[in-house]
């Protein structure tokens, strides 16, 4: 396997944890993905760490006073359909248009020699994995997708993809200009299918069948590793799961990389400079 990394362009980090994370790696045969938000910021998306981040994103919102956890929930398309659609439809928007960085192919590259490959778990909503080229029966994502859409009201359970909204925002008070994606069934409004903040009413249908995909295939798995990117502490979705799973586990984030036990390992950086450090010490 050969992976383009030169070391040179980042600050270093404990040779010894490198070291010890490219060896369990290579020992592997199956990859299990982690990530968080902060997998997303090298991408150049924002992570919304507290009010402070999403109002430096939206300052309208800030202007109004409504929250990210206010927005981002699931009874704001029944209060403001047009105001959650200019949220919603300007993140959909941002996310068909940014690409994913160097470190989802060097994380493709990484498990490429691997009998079982790599499955991802994602609490992102913005579809990167698959952008990147990652199959989309190796993804679970455990909060829902933004290219995808649902009945507010849930009317007859169907999700379908969002391919055909292209929303049209006035930023000025973030809110949509172009007609209410509707559900094709009842013609009430459609919204993403998404896990909201205080949300009854988010279809999971979608996101079960992705676990039982993943639960089929960590049964192939006999020697899995874990590498977590960018999961924080706030929402702590991504990092139980990886926890849970008992497996060796490389954790890569420059706030709350703190690590207990002899089988993991933290790297205090970004996930795309932790992937480049891995990979830049991998033998071609």
């Amino acid at each position: 396997m050969s992976v383009n990394a030169p070391s040179s362009l980042f600050s270093p980090l404990a040779p010894s944890d490198l070291a010890r994370a490219r060896q369990w790696i290579r020992a592997a045969d199956g990859l299990i993905i982690t990530a968080g938000a902060g997998m997303g910021v090298d991408s150049g998306l924002p992570d919304f760490r507290g009010n402070e981040g999403f109002w430096a994103a939206y300052p309208p919102l800030q202007r109004a006073g409504i929250a990210f956890t206010d927005i981002a929930n699931g009874q704001a398309f029944d209060k403001d359909p047009a105001l959650a659609w200019g949220f919603y439809g300007h993140r959909l928007a941002l996310y068909r248009q940014t690409r994913p960085h160097a470190g989802f192919a060097l994380l493709r590259a990484l498990a490429a020699d691997k009998p079982q490959g790599m499955f991802v778990f994602t609490s992102n909503v913005d579809g990167q994995f698959q952008q990147a080229g990652v199959a989309e029966d190796r993804i679970v994502e455990c909060h829902g997708s933004i290219h995808h859409l649902q009945c507010t009201q849930d009317c007859v359970g169907a999700i379908w993809p969002a391919d055909g909204v292209v929303p049209q925002v006035e930023m000025a008070h973030c809110r949509l200009r172009s007609p209410l994606p509707e559900c094709p069934h009842c013609g009430a409004v459609a919204r993403p299918n998404i896990l909201m903040f205080d949300d009854s009413r988010w279809n999971e249908r979608r996101t079960d069948g992705q676990y039982r995909r993943m639960r089929s295939w960590l049964d192939k798995v006999r020697h899995p590793v874990v590498i977590e990117l960018g999961a924080g502490t706030a929402i702590a979705s991504v990092r139980r799961m990886g926890e849970r799973l008992g497996a060796p586990l490389v954790r890569i984030n420059p706030r709350e990389w703190m690590v207990e036990g002899a089988d993991r390992i933290g790297l205090r950086c970004g996930a795309l400079e932790g992937l480049r450090q891995i990979a830049a010490g991998w033998a071609a």
